[in-house]
């Protein structure tokens, strides 16, 4: 499904200066690797009509805390946008589903994988190299883009992994709820987004920073667009004060 994605998609290539022929190149690469393990097939997947997406920001291991204690678990789809998988991890949850561009912790996202989560993943213009390096090691793959989709490919819509996460919970998984958990959209980053940075928290530079404007746009578009369903993010709500009937809410 190629939505209006197409639109967003030139005002960031023209903002970032990115390379449409180095997307291309990535996707291509991706889909020659897809043609030869297999696509994988969530359509005979009875999966549940609401989702929670895990970004990696810093409310993450608070909102992980909360959803644990009072929410269904069995009653969501769990998607975790790339480096928030180790947070779940860490709390013993295996995410469902993960949308990765394979820059996050690797180790977490493989052994998550072999336990049963689906993986989105995403090529772009300067990921051939991860692509290359793990893209074998991995099962159960959709392969996305943000060119326009061919082949294997497929374009739901997002720039980062966790407003791509809510773009496939709308277009692929037709969520009629959808539980945004560790999305702050603000200028700090976590250890679990950014490995490398040996700190649990660090201001955000220029370049994260500007993709987390953009992810919230997306998000906020996403809302307008869909307006049938509900969005709920987590920050949005003082949680100290909500108990178990939080279903309800």
């Amino acid at each position: 499904m190629y939505n209006n994605w197409d639109k967003w998609y030139d005002v960031i290539v023209d903002d970032f200066s990115f390379n449409k022929v180095d997307d291309y190149c990535s996707a291509k690469i991706l889909n020659e690797k897809i043609s030869i393990i297999g696509k994988y097939d969530v359509s005979h997947i009875d999966l549940p009509m609401q989702s929670i997406i895990f970004g990696a920001g810093p409310s993450i291991k608070k909102h992980v805390s909360f959803i644990k204690n009072n929410v269904d678990l069995k009653k969501y789809v769990l998607i975790a946008a790339d480096g928030a998988t180790t947070a779940l991890l860490e709390e013993d949850i295996i995410p469902d589903i993960i949308v990765t561009d394979l820059d996050g912790n690797m180790e977490k996202i493989i052994k998550s994988n072999t336990f049963g989560s689906i993986l989105y993943v995403h090529a772009h213009g300067d990921n051939v190299e991860l692509i290359n390096k793990y893209i074998e090691k991995l099962d159960k793959i959709i392969p996305t883009c943000q060119c326009k989709p061919f082949g294997n490919l497929e374009n739901y819509g997002g720039f980062t992994d966790g407003d791509r996460a809510a773009h496939i919970a709308v277009y692929a998984l037709n969520s009629k709820k959808i539980i945004l958990a560790g999305m702050d959209f603000g200028k700090i980053i976590t250890n679990y987004s950014r490995p490398e940075i040996g700190v649990k928290l660090q201001r955000a530079d220029k370049f994260k920073e500007k993709k987390l404007v953009y992810a919230k746009k997306l998000i906020d578009s996403l809302k307008k667009e869909n307006v049938q369903i509900e969005f709920i993010n987590l920050n949005d709500i003082n949680l100290d004060s909500v108990t178990r009937k939080y279903e309800n809410v």
